[in-house]
């Protein structure tokens, strides 16, 4: 699809798409939630690789984009016990509401979260938020502005959560790998560093 018109139409119509998506995932109640933004995310990988298909980001994974992949992702789960704790200080509504983000998963075998979240979740969304959608913002408003947009975007579909916490949480980790992608142009590492860092949180070391 090489319409540049039709591209930049198309990219609006996929942030509406990841409304859509996210509202099922967060806001609907049926099904399993970690079965639900696997597939979302996939959804909107596969829609963007296809719509972008003469274009993709480029991902190049080697040593050295698994050692930034792990610092990264180890640095923001400091960054994010560091802010549970300052937030459980000052709010006395976030850790009923982190509580409740893990409670979304609740009956799900370990081995099933880590599976989606490492291999179908991480690397799904971050071809879309990042390696599309981020890129396409970049490239058209400039740097700081397509990147302060695709922030706002991620962190904004997580409204439908209705979870204070967990849309700043999405927006501090937006923030951060989009940060990362700006610098590095690479997707290798802030795919390696999005898959550790949500296994690791949502399933191996939770923080609830």
């Amino acid at each position: 699809m090489s319409n540049p018109e039709f591209r930049r139409g198309f990219l609006l119509g996929t942030v509406a798409l990841a409304n859509a998506l996210w509202f099922i995932s967060f806001y609907i109640t049926w099904g399993v939630f970690w079965f639900k933004i696997a597939f979302s995310a996939a959804i909107l990988a596969g829609v963007a690789l296809w719509v972008d298909s003469d274009q993709k980001p480029p991902v190049r994974v080697d040593l050295n984009s698994f050692l930034i992949g792990l610092t990264s992702a180890t640095a923001l789960y400091l960054i994010f016990w560091t802010g549970k704790y300052l937030s459980t200080v000052l709010f006395p509504f976030a850790h009923d509401q982190i509580g409740a983000i893990y409670g979304k998963g609740e009956g799900t075998p370990v081995w099933i979260i880590i599976f989606l979240l490492f291999f179908v979740t991480g690397p799904s969304e971050e071809f879309y938020w990042r390696g599309y959608l981020q890129r396409k913002l970049m490239r058209r408003f400039g740097n700081w502005q397509g990147w302060l947009l695709a922030t706002v975007i991620y962190a904004g579909v997580h409204l439908w959560s209705f979870n204070v916490m967990l849309i700043g949480a999405a927006g501090v980790a937006g923030a951060f790998w989009g940060a990362m992608y700006w610098r590095l142009g690479n997707l290798g590492p802030v795919i390696i560093s999005h898959s550790l860092w949500s296994s690791v949180i949502f399933a191996v070391f939770p923080m609830s």
